[in-house]
């Protein structure tokens, strides 16, 4: 990991991500660079836009709390309507009585 964090680094300070510039990065930080890494790294960025993996990377954890928001909203609109089908019911219930009413008139 300290590899990918050594270029995150060079990336966020604006510099290009060589076999130079990481293994400089890598010694400041107290890590024994191995160049195999360090090749298959830089390869391995070649033609990459940082930027745009970072961005879609953090769209993920942006999801959730959109989806967690959502039941909140509806909460509302569901409780409103238990006490449309409540008033409903106990409208059915006066109806109801008065019916029996006029029976024992």
């Amino acid at each position: 990991m300290e590899y990918v964090y050594a270029a995150l680094l060079l990336h966020a300070a604006g510099k290009e991500i060589t076999e130079e510039n990481l293994k400089k990065v890598l010694e400041a930080a107290g890590v024994s660079a191995d160049e195999a890494r360090i090749k298959a790294l830089v390869a391995a960025l070649e033609g990459v836009n940082i930027d745009e993996v970072i961005e879609k990377a953090a769209m993920p954890v942006a999801a959730p709390v959109a989806v967690a928001a959502a039941p909140a909203a509806e909460a509302p609109a569901e409780a409103a309507q238990e006490e449309e089908e409540e008033e409903e019911e106990e409208a059915s219930e006066e109806e109801a009585l008065a019916g029996l009413g006029a029976l024992f008139g």
